[in-house]
């Protein structure tokens, strides 16, 4: 390589870049021209077949990169789908950008196949009649989406299974009068996403009501023994499962025997004290003119005073260590040295509030 500045070797002489390597040439060479155009032609050259060979790694990188997003592709679809639990998070890291949703809740841990579990599905009943109430406003194009799906999907359940008809029922009386409330509210940006599709979704909530009213349940055509062939005592045993004083009223409906045992006071006292506190109770005193306490009207009374007691066989729960929302009975990736110790039972509205930013 020659000295870039004065050489005191050969003052006002070239050199020139040959295959045999750097030569030095006057500037009356007669040669001098034949070299420099050689010199121009092999870099020429080289430059082309660096430009070849940056082509031919910019295809291999592009084509590796492709047959690697392939791969994740099919990888990840069904690991998204298979597992059922979902990481919250309300804020923006360095590690992680932006913040989880009730929309993307609602796909993870796929609500749409837990209504199917029989354990599952008064949970989320309960948790659309929640956000039916006060979390329409706030939900996104997606959870829109989301939510108008379970909710068809449940109905489809009813209409197919013929149970749990009184609890869809006030869950779609619920939304229709919550939307009757948001619509009229057109132009201030209170429902995201189109008026006119959300007049259809009411239109569609309408229809399911009728189909529900029209449901006609068919006593089984066997002729085997039923509730009232059984003694009052197993009955009375039976009846003092139903958590709900509604169920008590509609059972008693069905025939004179059940409606006398259906008024026996000690199941409406045990449904009381199940579901309120003493203190409640105390503020609450109803007696007849007998001096005795009417625990079938403080029941009621107290229902509109205080939320009841919720309980539920399956819920979601929070791993506090990872931050995880999952099912009871799936698993999730926790790195705690006891997971189960810090595992927390959520109700639908501790659900909500983890989404509530």
């Amino acid at each position: 390589m020659p000295f870039l500045g004065q050489d005191w070797r050969s003052p006002g002489q070239n050199w020139v870049k040959t295959e045999e390597g750097w030569k030095k040439t006057s500037a009356d060479d007669k040669n001098n021209n034949l070299s420099a155009l050689s010199f121009c032609k092999a870099q020429k050259e080289e430059c082309f077949n660096k430009e070849n060979l940056l082509i031919a790694l910019n295809y291999d990188v592009s084509a590796k990169k492709r047959k690697k997003d392939l791969m994740n592709n099919n990888t990840k679809v069904p690991y998204f789908h298979m597992e059922k639990w979902i990481y919250v998070h309300k804020g923006s890291t360095k590690e992680r950008h932006g913040y989880c949703t009730l929309g993307e809740a609602f796909n993870r841990l796929d609500f749409c196949s837990a209504i199917k579990d029989t354990r599952r599905f008064n949970y989320i009943v309960r948790l659309l009649e929640l956000i039916a109430k006060s979390q329409l406003p706030s939900l996104s194009g997606v959870a829109q989406k989301n939510y108008m799906n379970i909710l068809e999907r449940v109905v489809q359940k009813v209409l197919d299974d013929q149970q749990n008809v009184r609890p869809i029922k006030e869950l779609l009386q619920t939304l229709y009068l919550s939307l009757c409330c948001l619509v009229q509210g057109t132009g201030k940006s209170v429902l995201v996403g189109n008026i006119n599709i959300w007049v259809h979704r009411m239109e569609n909530i309408l229809q399911w009501q009728q189909q529900l009213d029209n449901i006609q349940i068919n006593r089984p055509s066997s002729s085997g023994m039923t509730l009232t062939d059984l003694p009052d005592s197993l009955q009375l045993r039976i009846m003092d499962s139903l958590s709900d004083g509604r169920d008590l009223v509609c059972l008693g409906q069905v025939c004179p025997e059940l409606g006398e045992l259906t008024e026996d006071r000690l199941l409406w006292k045990k449904l009381c004290h199940y579901h309120f506190t003493d203190r409640q109770i105390r503020k609450r005193l109803i007696l007849s003119d007998k001096g005795n306490l009417e625990w079938k009207k403080m029941y009621f009374k107290l229902s509109r005073c205080y939320p009841r007691r919720e309980q539920y066989c399956d819920t979601l729960h929070l791993c506090t260590h990872c931050h995880i929302l999952f099912w009871k009975d799936t698993n999730h990736p926790c790195t705690a040295n006891n997971p189960e110790g810090c595992t927390v039972s959520l109700s639908p509205q501790d659900f909500i509030n983890l989404f509530n930013f």
